[in-house]
């Protein structure tokens, strides 16, 4: 009942001032402040605010309000964990089984200095200078037609 009251007494005097305002000749923020003072008074018609005054001061919904804040926290954090690189532990222990083999263990050979053995090659193996030529003229030939 009180909160119906201040709304009512709000919508008031936000219609007076928007009559002042017309008055002096400012229709547009006239306009504006009349319909910001309807919104209240039009809360109080449709009964939003006796469920709100109600839910306010309700402990079971301030105890559901925080049921949902753990909920959202919980959502939050799991998603900051999985994003991370968490997951099942039998994602994390392919993940790391994947990560000990590598594609070609002599490609990384260069960057760590010396080989200890020399890599053994293929005795089949087609000579790839040939084909590797053929790919440069073709990217030669592109950057010469664009100048570059």
């Amino acid at each position: 009942m009180i909160a119906e009251t201040v709304c009512s007494a709000v919508s008031v005097a936000g219609l007076g001032i928007a009559a002042v305002m017309a008055y002096r000749k400012r229709f547009h923020r006239a306009g504006r402040t009349a319909a910001y003072a309807l919104v209240p008074i039009g809360l109080v018609m449709t009964g939003a605010v006796g469920w709100l005054a109600h839910t306010a001061f309700s402990p079971t919904a301030w105890a559901g309000f925080g049921v949902l804040g753990v909920a959202w926290l919980l959502f939050a954090t799991t998603r900051a964990v999985e994003r991370r690189g968490g997951g099942t532990r039998k994602e994390r222990k392919a993940a790391k089984a994947g990560q000990g083999e590598a594609v070609a263990p002599s490609a990384s050979a260069p960057a760590l200095g010396a080989p200890s053995r020399p890599a053994a090659r293929p005795a089949a193996a087609p000579r790839a200078s040939d084909s590797a030529a053929d790919d440069f003229s073709d990217i030669e030939a592109i950057l010469k037609k664009h100048g570059i």
